[in-house]
This record gives C-alpha cells, structure tokens and sequence, in this order.
C-alpha cells in the first residue's frame, strides 16, 4: 500500500486523528479507484468531496459540454467553464482543489458497449447521472462486475441515495426491475431542481464512498434514504433482495449488457420551433390544433393562445376528441412529454399530421 507523504499527511490531518479514519484509513483512500458516473448536480460534490478527502484515483466521465443553466447547482464548473467540456472543468477544478490526487477524464458517452471496460479498472461506481436508462446500465454493470453502485437522484425538491449490490444487498432491480418509459417520469429541464438538493444528495453518496472503501461504518445498502428538502425531513424504505430480480437473483435473465429501448434514443418527432409556431398562428391560426399535454397544475402558470389542455396520461383516451384532418401541435414544458405523445397516438394507429413544439414552453417563453 502506497503511503503518504509529509504534505499528504499534513493536507489530511484532519482525518488521521479520527479513530474511523487513521493513517490507515487514509492510505486505503490514497490507493483506491472511483468512477463519478456524471459531472453535474450530483457529480460536483461527489467528486469535489472524494477528491478533498484524498481518494487517488478519480475517473470523471461525461460527454456532455456546460451551459449557462448548469451553474444555479453544477458548483464544480464556472462562469469561465462555458461551452467547455464537462471533464475537463472538472479536472482542473479537482486537481487545483488535490493536487495529490490523479484525475482521469473521459468525455465518452456511457453505454452497453464501452460500460464493462471502463467499470472494471474501479473499486467504487458513483452514479451522478439524471437518465433512467443510465441509472440501470450502471446498476447492471456493477451487479455483472462485482462492484457496488452508490445510487442518487434527485428532483424538485426530493432527493434519495442507496448502495446497492453491496455485500449481497438488493440492487435497483430488486427495486424496479423496469425503468419507466420515456416521458412518463417528469425531468429536471421540466420540472425543475433546487440548487443546494443536489449538494446534499451528493455529499451523502460521497459519504457512503469513503465509508465502502474503508469497509467501515453503516452504508444504505439495504436501505432507500429520502429527502424533503422543503420540509427537511428524511425518511427510510428498507430494501428486500428480489430471488426473482432478473440480474442479480437466483436465475438472473440479463448475462450481459445489451441497449434497450429505454437506454437508447426513440424514435425520431416531427418537430416545430417556437419561430415556426408562431408564424403559423398568424397565417392560418384556425388550421391548426394545439394540444398541451401538461397537468393542469402546470398550464395554470400559462398557456399558448388557443392551446387545449389533455394531460398526457389521457390522450390515448380522449383522441377521440382530435380532428384528424387538421395538423396537430403538441406542447408540453420541455418537450419531452409532447414528442411521447406523438408516439403514443402514432402507436395507436392515429393518422393525423402530428408534430411536438421543440423545446416546449421552455422556448415559447
């Protein structure tokens, strides 16, 4: 074991002195390995942490560049850092906070074919991701590798974190053996994030880390934690291991990472910018049908002219009431949910002339 130097021991003193941590403690954290799966909301105090806590190796993967909207709760980039790549503010924030630390970027997206080769040369995987379809790669990569998963997600004001498949502990399958499909979970673009939510859920997951690598003190595995953040009060759900849980259970289903329709893009929407809606109303505003798919909690803030609201959980339902010789518009806050309900309608055999507004209210406004 690799062991530390005069200006490590000085940088970490703070913790050699804890009973829980010590010299030793500290050079086990020196020689491992953790990859932050994300350098957003999440991934900022989950690397910013590890990193200051003196873990020697981080990997930070994220193919993602930053943008102005980032910075309200994505600490580790700046101001400076737009339109840079997420990995590499990332890493020179890290390496200027610990310059004892190696920092290893990898601007690559995550996904059935490159996952296992990049996991495998880890001890920990810290998932930082805001995708439904990534948060179950990354668990079923971990489950076929050995390794564990320490879990966060976060939206509006709710947070939760995990360990899963830790020491024989229940995976996110065991949990939900499904993602849900897109568009029926509401995203942060669409219902937005407060900023200090992801601070908190993150330095839980880097607290977790530090503790797995240590092999000391009570993890969540076992445990799902939740956070209201409005209210400020934590609740736990106790996780059961599934027997029947299609990758880690007595006769897994899934052997080896494959893309799924959840994992991968749908199929492709017509779609029409908020430019273009706008000089369609006036030319041929009676020519069109708009349809925003929102709930009603949501449209009371506001609605296109003209717009008629049929929440997306009711379309199928209610196409009935959709002229199908006239071109549709659906709208919905970001555009996530108007593009699900073109595919639904076109699914359910619907042949009118159906596009979704790109970007939602989000642009119109």
């Amino acid at each position: 074991m690799t062991k530390l130097s005069p200006a490590e021991l000085s940088r970490y003193s703070r913790h050699l002195i804890l009973p829980e941590i010590g010299p030793c403690g500290q050079r086990k954290l020196k020689n491992s390995k953790v990859l932050c799966v994300g350098s957003g909301g999440l991934g900022s105090p989950i690397a910013m942490y590890l990193a200051a806590a003196g873990v020697g190796t981080l990997g930070i993967i994220d193919d993602d560049v930053v943008s102005e909207n980032n910075l309200q709760r994505q600490i580790i980039h700046s101001t400076r850092s737009i339109k840079r790549r997420k990995v590499e503010s990332a890493k020179e924030r890290l390496e200027d906070l610990n310059p004892h630390i190696q920092v290893r970027p990898l601007a690559v997206r995550l996904n059935a074919s490159n996952a296992l080769d990049i996991f495998k040369d880890y001890d920990v995987i810290v998932d930082g991701t805001d995708n439904f379809g990534v948060r179950y790669l990354i668990n079923d990569a971990c489950v076929l590798l050995g390794k564990p998963d320490v879990y966060g997600g976060v939206l509006r004001t709710e947070g939760q974190a995990s360990v899963f498949h830790y020491k024989g502990g229940p995976c996110l399958r065991c949990l939900c053996p499904e993602p849900p499909k897109p568009g029926e979970v509401m995203t942060c673009t669409e219902g937005g994030i407060l900023n200090v939510l992801p601070g908190i859920i993150g330095c839980i997951q880097a607290n977790e880390t530090i503790k797995i690598i240590l092999g000391k003190g009570e993890t969540l595995a076992n445990r799902l934690l939740i956070l209201d953040a409005w209210k400020m009060k934590f609740r736990e759900i106790t996780l059961q291991k599934d027997p029947m849980c299609p990758v880690c259970g007595t006769k897994p289903t899934i052997k080896k990472l494959k893309e799924t329709a959840a994992f991968c893009a749908a199929q492709a929407v017509p779609l029409i910018t908020a430019a273009g809606l706008k000089r369609l109303l006036k030319k041929e505003p009676a020519a069109l049908q708009m349809i925003d798919v929102r709930e009603p909690k949501e449209t009371a803030a506001g609605m296109i002219p003209g717009a008629v609201n049929i929440p997306l959980g009711k379309i199928a339902a209610r196409k009935s009431k959709l002229n199908p010789a006239k071109p549709i518009i659906f709208i919905c806050q970001s555009g996530v949910r108007s593009e699900t309900a073109v595919r639904e309608l076109t699914a359910a055999g619907f042949t009118a002339a159906m596009s979704s507004l790109k970007g939602g209210m989000n642009t119109w406004k």
